[in-house]
């Protein structure tokens, strides 16, 4: 962390601390979430002005550049060498710039690129399907137990926030897998979830509330968003928000075929998608994430998508338009969002908007 460095340089500087122990705090600060936030400007009624959701990606152009040099250098070596040959490239990246150097961005990329390895390591021993399609095997579940290992590893030794997000939300899909099987075996039916999709539905529609549970605990336990508790639950609600969306909508589309992907029969659905991507909004206004609102633009474009191509409006046509719309839609929420949330915190109880990120 660039900016926790310099303030104990500057304090070696003037005698407060001796170097060793700078180097020796650096460490123990941010494995416990000692991060630096940047003084905001006054505004003109004399009120600080905070936009609090942001996530420590990027601290300066040199991140990008070591990040394209991690990406570039991982994908020649994944196709030139064996599977385990790219763990050890990670983890010794990962020694060097992030526990070492403590940068934001390759940290992230070299989580990501342990997620995609780990996803090809299960495939190629639990691969994620069955040989009858209407039920729902052992190989799923085993497929999915190896990601929380690995990645609340990862977390365990670089304190990398995308790793515990990924290792809660890879856990919480270990247990609707669980679930899955668990009700399938209770029923004696292997094809039971096609023949009930709403029990489908409503499990999974559970796990995505426990989800956002989660990311809500980490937010509120950090309401001005000073430690890295904000980043997991940033990544915890991006991962919420799309589960969410999905599951609600296909608990509330029953009468047709639950899958949401069809865009051919996505316009009967326009009302229930355009419905909860509204409620979604207004959850991401209530507590300052804007991840609620960006998850649920694809789904709204595909609903407007599919109510224009169901028209006689040429390709061309209905394309331009479906993103017109939803551009103006992110300029509207975009430009608004600050006005728009202190309109919303003012309408809620007090005991509740004091829990809040201030407005």
């Amino acid at each position: 962390m660039t900016e926790l460095r310099s303030i104990l340089d500057e304090a070696a500087r003037q005698g407060l601390i001796s170097p060793e122990a700078g180097g020796r705090l650096l460490p123990f600060l941010t494995e416990r979430g000692v991060a630096v936030v940047e003084p905001q400007p006054a505004a003109a009624d004399g009120s600080a002005w905070s936009d609090t959701e942001t996530p420590r990606f990027v601290r300066g152009f040199h991140d990008v550049l070591i990040t394209i040099g991690v990406i570039v250098g991982l994908c020649g070596l994944w196709g030139l060498s064996a599977l385990y040959a790219v763990p050890v490239a990670i983890i010794v990246l990962s020694e060097i710039l992030v526990r070492r150097q403590r940068l934001a961005l390759p940290a992230v990329s070299l989580t990501i690129a342990l997620f995609c390895w780990t996803c090809l390591l299960m495939s190629h021993f639990f691969p994620p399907w069955t040989p009858n399609a209407e039920s729902f095997g052992a190989e799923a579940t085993q497929f999915v137990a190896g990601f929380p290992i690995i990645l609340g590893a990862y977390y365990a030794r670089y304190r990398v926030p995308l790793s515990l997000a990924l290792s809660i939300m890879s856990a919480l899909a270990f247990v609707l897998t669980l679930l899955l099987r668990l009700v399938q075996w209770a029923s004696g039916n292997p094809a039971f979830f096609l023949d009930h999709p709403a029990v489908l539905a409503l499990v999974a529609l559970i796990c995505a509330l426990g989800l956002f549970v989660l990311a809500l605990y980490f937010d509120l336990g950090d309401r001005l968003r000073r430690t890295t508790r904000s980043d997991i639950a940033f990544w915890l609600h991006l991962g919420a928000a799309p589960a969410l969306l999905y599951s609600t909508v296909s608990l509330l589309s029953l009468g047709a075929d639950v899958r949401i992907f069809d865009v051919a029969n996505m316009s009967s659905r326009t009302p229930v998608v355009v419905a909860t991507v509204a409620a979604l909004m207004l959850i991401g206004l209530v507590i300052d994430r804007r991840a609620f609102v960006t998850s649920g633009l694809l789904s709204l474009g595909v609903a407007i998508f599919s109510v224009f191509r169901q028209g006689s409006a040429t390709v061309d046509t209905y394309i331009f338009t479906t993103l017109i719309i939803v551009g103006a839609i992110v300029l509207i929420i975009g430009t608004g969002w600050m006005p728009l949330r202190r309109q919303v915190l003012r309408a809620l109880p007090p005991a509740i908007a004091n829990r809040l990120p201030p407005g």
